[in-house]
């Protein structure tokens, strides 16, 4: 693990993979989900298809994700892009890489689209590709969705991680973040109005998501980028399927499997395999 500093003197750790061929100038750039970390199935897998197509693997840590909690009162959220580029920076920094291929899971994934959309020029050359899965490209009608009481247990299990990052805040900032405010949250509307939102400069959860959705960005994508969102994930409503966007922008390859879940995509078999994984290999030899 190798831990970074940010320009506003804060820190974002990266969990590195060797490719397994040998020496290589290619590099893949892996973001993880909302209460992820680089030590999930999903990372660790995708990680080993690439390491194993020829790729070395940085699989960063959002902020407030490591084992050590971040430095100043805010943590990541969906539209943070300016760590995504931190990263990118650094790994450039090194000398080692003339490519960079860009790999994304659900708030990872929207991260991504959004910073190569919302500024293209800004993109690094080396940035060749992109691939993302179970994207909430539009986050009002994402969190729509997840606050059903049909989809608690979702809920619930983002909010025991939102609610330990509260706590851990609080006990740094106690002006700033005041715990009181997590009673009554019911929906990652409420947790995002009264922690999300202030914390990190909007004005109010709706204003985040307006601001950070990525969907509006995808006209300007500049580069080959797959987003794979299964008909049967249960946090996606229609309106995080892109099609007349793909259809704009010959550079967005947007994908809707009939099954898949959110971020599962699993293959039976011993191999212990992601379909997710086969379909970015085929994509990396096909960009």
């Amino acid at each position: 693990m190798e831990r970074i500093e940010t320009p506003d003197n804060d820190f974002l750790d990266i969990d590195w993979h060797d490719c397994r061929i040998g020496e290589t100038r290619k590099l893949a750039i892996i973001n993880h989900g909302l209460e992820g970390h680089s030590h999930k199935k999903y990372i660790l897998g995708m990680a080993r298809m690439v390491t194993g197509l020829g790729f070395d693997a940085a699989c960063w840590v959002q902020r407030g994700c490591s084992t050590e909690m971040n430095r100043l009162p805010r943590f990541y959220h969906s539209g943070e892009t300016g760590d995504i580029h931190t990263v990118i920076t650094h790994c450039l920094g090194t000398g080692k890489y003339d490519e960079i291929v860009l790999i994304g899971f659900s708030l990872g994934g929207n991260q991504i689209l959004k910073y190569l959309g919302e500024n293209p020029g800004y993109v690094p050359g080396e940035i060749k590709t992109a691939a993302t899965f179970s994207v909430p490209c539009d986050l009002a009608a994402t969190e729509f969705v997840i606050s059903k009481p049909s989809r608690r247990i979702y809920l619930e299990y983002f909010m025991r991680g939102l609610r330990k990052k509260v706590h851990a805040k609080a006990k740094k900032f106690p002006v700033l973040v005041n715990t009181a405010k997590l009673k009554g949250i019911n929906s990652l509307r409420k947790f995002d109005d009264r922690f999300t939102a202030p914390l990190n400069g909007f004005a109010d959860a709706n204003d985040y998501y307006t601001r950070s959705s990525s969907k509006q960005y995808l006209a300007e994508i500049r580069i080959p980028t797959l987003l794979v969102n299964a008909q049967d994930d249960p946090f996606l409503p229609a309106r995080c399927y892109p099609v007349s966007e793909a259809e704009a922008n010959p550079n967005l390859f947007l994908e809707m499997p009939k099954y898949g879940g959110h971020v599962g995509f699993v293959l039976g078999g011993e191999d212990n395999i992601y379909w997710s994984e086969n379909r970015v290999r085929k994509f990396l030899k096909k960009s």
